[in-house]
């Protein structure tokens, strides 16, 4: 069983870790007092694997003497649990402006305490955190995008932001309007439709004789090179980002031949570039 303590200073961005790691598959616990450590380990042993891999995130905010996560880290050791310590940390300008923005105050702070001032007390406080961490990610100078690309270059498997990243193809139906959660949208009205053809119109673009027949013309497949190339160039700057989804809709007039035909191509054409990319079909079921 694999632990990460994610610690550090307040303000330096962990929960934005914690959030990242969760994308990674961690089970995400904040603010645990460390004297609970072990017996939270021992519960999580006991569920046989359903929580494998755990972050666990421990500051000031609890009161804890930092002695006393050492001991409850030791325990790990003797329930053969490993872990890891993830140490966040910022410059002293970057806290105090993150605090203003957000207009929260220091946990440390208090009556003639200045926010400065906590944060120096922090910083002595977690001193020794800080010398027994693994790894020491400074975020002063790391926006949203870069942070996530750090963690990821930490914790996970080759591959992972990749993975991680969540593709939805959407068919849909102009006349039921556009979905509002597109972030590409393109209308294959263009195309020749099916539903001027007896036979096919009570099918959808899933079934052969209606995909066959969308993929039959040449400006179908002329278009398809052109989708898949803007694809193909988006999606890895989108990555890089720090986007984690995208919908791709695409529209037809009623959103159950053309559109489900294309949509169902384009998914396939994202798996087999190595992406988690699903298929969805809004309005294919409408008459």
């Amino acid at each position: 069983m694999e632990f990460i303590i994610l610690s550090g200073m307040s303000g330096a961005g962990k929960s934005s870790g914690a959030a990242i790691l969760e994308d990674l598959g961690y089970y995400c616990v904040d603010n645990m007092p460390a004297a609970l450590i072990p017996k939270f380990a021992e519960m999580c042993i006991a569920t046989k694997g359903r929580y494998e891999k755990v972050v666990l995130v421990t500051d000031v905010r609890s009161g804890d003497e930092f002695n006393t996560l050492f001991e409850a880290l030791d325990c790990l050791k003797d329930l053969d649990c490993t872990y890891r310590i993830l140490y966040f940390e910022a410059s002293t300008e970057t806290i105090i402006r993150r605090y203003k923005e957000t207009r929260r105050r220091h946990p440390l702070t208090g009556e003639g305490i200045s926010t400065k001032e906590a944060i120096e007390r922090e910083h002595k406080m977690l001193e020794e955190v800080r010398v027994r961490a693994d790894f020491i990610v400074d975020t002063t100078n790391l926006g949203s995008a870069k942070l996530r690309e750090r963690v990821f270059e930490l914790f996970a498997e080759s591959g992972a932001l990749d993975k991680s990243f969540n593709i939805t193809v959407m068919s849909y139906g102009f006349k039921y309007g556009i979905p509002v959660e597109s972030d590409l949208v393109f209308d294959v009205r263009f195309l020749p439709n099916p539903y001027y053809i007896p036979e096919l119109r009570v099918q959808t673009g899933k079934d052969k004789p209606v995909y066959d027949y969308v993929m039959s013309f040449d400006q179908t497949h002329e278009f398809l090179k052109h989708l898949y190339s803007i694809c193909d160039f988006l999606v890895p700057h989108y990555i890089e980002e720090g986007k984690t989804s995208l919908v791709v809709s695409i529209g037809c007039t009623g959103g159950k031949h053309r559109s489900v035909a294309i949509s169902e191509t384009l998914a396939r054409h994202l798996q087999d570039a190595g992406y988690s990319a699903t298929a969805m079909h809004r309005d294919a079921g409408r008459e």
